[in-house]
């Protein structure tokens, strides 16, 4: 009985997170998030005694990451400034590559790329108005004889 229970809350749950993330560019921060966790730990690699890291004594390896892993919170959080933050991550993605190793080695940069474009076309559902929901009481006859008549040539 315990357990039945357990399932219908988890299941209940997880029914309420996916209405949540379907209302919000979930997919795109989420990615943009992981790009930047990627980028973050490239950035502090460290192989033996080399200490691979490009940028302004470091500040670019911690700063994009961190702007990175916030856009795409933010995104995924205010949903009405997605393409404010999508095209933001999308700059910070691609000057990446310049600015912290390859942008952690492409693959970071990709994810980020691609997370970034997806928070900016995501678009909500258009919910239908009353006016719309109602069939027309016009019929197709009235609706013909309305129209002025086009003749070819």
């Amino acid at each position: 009985m315990l357990l039945m229970q357990r399932t219908e809350m988890l299941r209940a749950r997880w029914a309420q997170f996916t209405g949540w993330a379907r209302s919000r560019p979930f997919i795109g921060g989420l990615l943009t998030v992981l790009g930047g966790v990627e980028i973050f730990f490239s950035g502090q690699l460290d192989i033996g005694k080399i200490h691979v890291q490009l940028g302004i004594e470091g500040f670019q390896a911690t700063v994009i990451p961190i702007a990175l892993l916030l856009l795409g919170l933010l995104a995924m959080l205010m949903p009405v400034h997605r393409i404010f933050y999508g095209v933001i991550a999308l700059v910070l993605a691609v000057y990446s590559l310049v600015g912290v190793n390859l942008g952690g080695f492409l693959l970071g940069m990709l994810l980020s790329s691609v997370g970034g474009i997806l928070i900016v076309s995501w678009a909500p559902k258009p919910v239908p108005a009353a006016d719309d929901a109602a069939p027309s009481a016009v019929s197709d006859e009235t609706s013909r004889e309305a129209l002025p008549l086009v003749r070819g040539r």
